[in-house]
């Protein structure tokens, strides 16, 4: 068995790089690492970071086929996001026209968490700490 140390990053590719791009830095403060055109596939390439521990890769590319998104299709499910404040946060994406499920509340831990989507219809939890 090898010993894996922690997640490095995760990938998304996006439909609408400009759009992508200010929904995960300006609506969920990731900061900009790196950013860099591609010419030789005329994509960008984006890289973010979350509290100096937390990764992701943004690719753009041209017409990147369609993800099946339903929250149990086969495949990454979605990512999640442990907040604070769940009611805070949640009061802070609608204000930003995000739309967010109705609160609930998880039978296991009893903690409450809710679902919305980044502009590719990707899947985001928020989770209470």
């Amino acid at each position: 068995m090898i010993k894996l140390n922690r997640i490095h990053h995760t990938a998304i590719i996006c439909s609408d790089y400009e759009k992508t791009k200010m929904f995960y830095t300006e609506i969920l403060g990731f900061k900009i690492l790196n950013e860099q055109f591609r010419a030789e596939r005329n994509s960008y390439k984006l890289d973010l970071i979350l509290n100096e521990q937390y990764q992701l890769e943004i690719f753009s590319f041209i017409d990147p086929p369609k993800r099946t998104s339903g929250p149990e299709a086969c495949g990454l499910r979605h990512i999640a996001f442990e907040v604070e404040n769940i009611e805070e946060c949640v009061k802070i994406l609608n204000q930003k026209g995000v739309y967010t499920e109705a609160l609930r509340t998880d039978k296991l831990t009893s903690k409450r968490f809710t679902f919305f989507a980044d502009p590719d219809d990707l899947p985001i939890e928020l989770y209470e700490k």
